[in-house]
């Protein structure tokens, strides 16, 4: 991509900034499913502005070349390997009045590059996927795919998402919390190891507001505790402990349709031999394997979905989520965690649950893409 202004909507076609990368440990992640999205995007329908944000928050233009944004060697792509200059930055409006996206570069006169119609935000985890980018979006006047501050917020922190879950009656497994003030003391840190072993053995150790499963720690004898501790403070100073559940691991996708909000056929988590739970590598580099559809009962399956959606209400979630559920030997259902912008990288299970349903990957991508243009931006 020439770095030149253009002007917006040539042919009538909304313009779509596919944003991606960001600070967070999921920097990688978010970048593959950009290029998933860039590949299966309708160009008939949509111009689309690829913007990369590196890992130290510069906001770049990358050329439309998903195939330099794949996984290579069991390396995860980054935002500055692929952008178009070293230096340059691009700035989303600044007020509602204009949606002109502006791009500098050191000793040059600022150009602009057209206008855009809608955000479709790919980021994972903190200053992303939490509500700073949505709030960004906000106050630039900016319609985008996806929840709003609150539900992204919420959604993005584990304690809060089962706080604001069993409030509205839903079930959620036994859990505490290690603020970061608890960990700053010797007494702090001794109520804090107390708190978990009350929890019982195995625990998994996770930071608080990260996904991907990166930094977590399925934690079998108490020597390895702190070790386990340490390593979610690498990503998020605020920890979350989680007794370890006996059952099956469930997913459930969300989708908005303009008579409200419906839920896929659920997937089932099958971890690889060799992994004790499905972490980042299981997840993302091996073999482990979602079953689309899970193997339930049709009472199971409809319980589930009618659970999702509840799930999905009760964030005050907009777009899309996926719900991850555990189904428990004694046949209660947890519900996990909420994503509320899941990945849509070739094997995540998000797009494949849909497409299960009988919603292809390039029709998902166009339904958020409309409903985001149907909402207005501010309080909804």
């Amino acid at each position: 991509m020439s770095i030149e202004s253009t002007s917006p909507n040539q042919a009538a076609k909304p313009r779509v900034a596919i944003v991606f990368g960001g600070r967070s440990s999921e920097h990688g992640v978010s970048v593959v499913t950009a290029a998933s999205v860039l590949r299966a995007i309708d160009r008939s329908r949509y111009e689309v502005l690829p913007v990369g944000i590196t890992q130290e928050g510069r906001w770049a233009l990358v050329a439309d070349e998903p195939a330099r944004m794949a996984i290579s060697d069991g390396r995860m792509p980054d935002v500055d390997q692929i952008a178009e200059s070293p230096e340059g930055q691009l700035a989303l409006p600044a007020s509602p009045v204009s949606r002109e996206v502006v791009w500098t570069e050191p000793g040059a006169a600022p150009k602009l590059l057209g206008e855009v119609d809608v955000v479709l935000p790919l980021l994972h985890g903190p200053w992303g996927e939490d509500g700073t980018l949505q709030g960004l979006l906000e106050l630039s006047g900016v319609p985008y795919v996806g929840s709003g501050v609150l539900a992204s917020s919420v959604g993005m922190d584990k304690e809060y998402t089962k706080r604001v879950l069993e409030s509205f009656g839903l079930g959620v497994g036994p859990y505490t919390v290690v603020r970061p003030r608890d960990w700053e003391s010797e007494a702090g840190r001794a109520a804090a190891r107390e708190r978990i072993a009350a929890l019982g053995l195995p625990v998994f150790v996770k930071p608080c507001r990260a996904g991907s499963s990166i930094g977590i720690t399925k934690v079998k004898d108490a020597a390895e505790l702190d070790a386990a501790i340490e390593e979610a403070r690498r990503h998020d100073p605020k920890v979350i402990v989680e007794a370890m559940l006996e059952g099956r691991e469930l997913e459930c996708a969300v989708l908005e349709f303009e008579d409200g909000p419906r839920a896929s056929l659920p997937a089932e988590v099958l971890v690889g031999e060799g992994y004790e739970f499905y972490d980042f590598e299981a997840k993302y580099i091996d073999s482990s394997e979602v079953r689309i559809p899970a193997g339930l009962t049709e009472q199971e399956t409809a319980e589930i979905r009618r659970q999702a959606v509840e799930a999905f209400e009760a964030l005050s979630c907009e777009g899309l989520a996926r719900v991850d559920f555990f189904l428990l030997t004694d046949g209660r259902w947890v519900v996990n965690e909420i994503n509320t912008m899941p990945g849509f990288t070739p094997i995540s299970a998000y797009p494949k649950m849909w497409e299960a349903t009988g919603v292809s990957y390039p029709e998902l991508i166009d339904r958020l893409l409309q409903g985001a243009l149907r909402r207005s931006t501010g309080l909804r």
